[in-house]
């Protein structure tokens, strides 16, 4: 008996390792202190460009997307997910992104597609001006199938104390801006994956023409970030709240920003929900609530500001109005108005 008769291949790992290396070095910045490979990330915090700094972390992945990838042999663009999707978590509270490590739990080593996630993540890492300084890929084959993997990633951030983003400021009358999303993001899969390869059969070649698209390219837009967009804008001075419309949809997710006493309420004839919703939504058979518990149902990052505010905002960004506030209605943080 050896490690890799029993299915862990040190030196298949260790190659693995130093293909990557470049990739992940065009993502450093001067902060980071250590090379890929070593104990810990090491990242120097430059003290004197805070002055009450708050760490902001947080810990995602991409769900059953990555079923999807695989079918398609396509795998760049879920390490952008990953990333993206924790960007947007921490800055939901207006933190500005640090550092980034990711965790690959997988049956075999592949250098291939693991180059190829590396490469997803480096991209958006460089585009949310992240480092990604560490990680870890596990290769478990009593635990993951020959082929399967998972993905994880942990994000960290800093934002100001006095710039604190938490939704206490909300108040009546205030507006909620809606951001668009491209295509599903990383919720939702396991219910569109059902409808579109179980109940209708599809694989990820089959071209769909009410989408004008195949089943692959629809499902596989990659997950947007909207740090880039927002960031000169965030302090709670210009915006109360923010909410990133994950697992739970609209609903689920501006309730967590809501104070106590108002209600966010949401106009859906404010925006054209997008083929890819109507279609699973369609074949699906699921009710408008149904879906818009489980779907972004194309809006993927909301702000709430004062009217005096949104006009900046609304004439810089691809953002609309959504919704406004009120006080508290029937004890609902969150009402969605499907009237057209």
């Amino acid at each position: 008996m050896d490690y890799k008769k029993s299915g862990v291949d040190i030196e298949a790992g260790e190659k693995a390792v130093e293909s990557i290396k470049n990739i992940v070095k065009k993502t450093y910045s001067r902060n980071v202190l250590s090379d890929l490979g070593a104990f810990g990330g090491l990242y120097h915090l430059d003290l004197s460009l805070w002055k009450d700094p708050v760490m902001v972390s947080s810990c995602d992945g991409v769900g059953t997307k990555i079923i999807v990838a695989h079918k398609a042999k396509k795998y760049d663009t879920i390490g952008e997910d990953l990333v993206n999707h924790c960007v947007n978590d921490i800055f939901v509270q207006g933190a500005k992104p640090q550092f980034f490590l990711d965790y690959i739990g997988l049956g075999r080593m592949n250098n291939d597609f693991i180059k190829e996630i590396i490469a997803g993540m480096s991209k958006a890492c460089i585009e949310n001006d992240l480092a990604l300084i560490g990680g870890e890929m596990a290769e478990m084959p009593d635990i993951y199938q020959n082929n399967d993997f998972d993905l994880v990633g942990t994000i960290v951030g800093l934002v100001e104390k006095s710039d604190l983003i938490t939704g206490k400021s909300i108040k009546e009358d205030d507006i909620l801006i809606g951001f668009p999303s491209t295509g599903l993001h990383t919720n939702g899969y396991s219910l569109a994956r059902k409808i579109v390869f179980d109940k209708l059969g599809l694989d990820v070649d089959s071209y769909v023409k009410d989408l004008n698209a195949t089943v692959k390219d629809a499902l596989l837009q990659t997950h947007k970030s909207y740090y880039p967009v927002l960031k000169k804008w965030s302090n709670p001075a210009m915006i109360h709240g923010m909410a990133h419309i994950t697992g739970g949809g609209l609903k689920g997710n501006i309730k967590r920003i809501i104070p106590a006493g108002l209600t966010a309420n949401i106009h859906c004839n404010t925006w054209t929900i997008p083929p890819l919703f109507k279609w699973l939504v369609k074949k699906g058979e699921l009710s408008i609530n149904e879906a818009f518990c489980a779907f972004n149902m194309g809006i993927g990052y909301v702000v709430i500001t004062s009217k005096e505010k949104a006009d900046q905002i609304l004439h810089e960004t691809e953002g609309f109005i959504i919704g406004n506030m009120t006080r508290n209605s029937h004890n609902e943080s969150v009402i969605i108005n499907y009237g057209q």
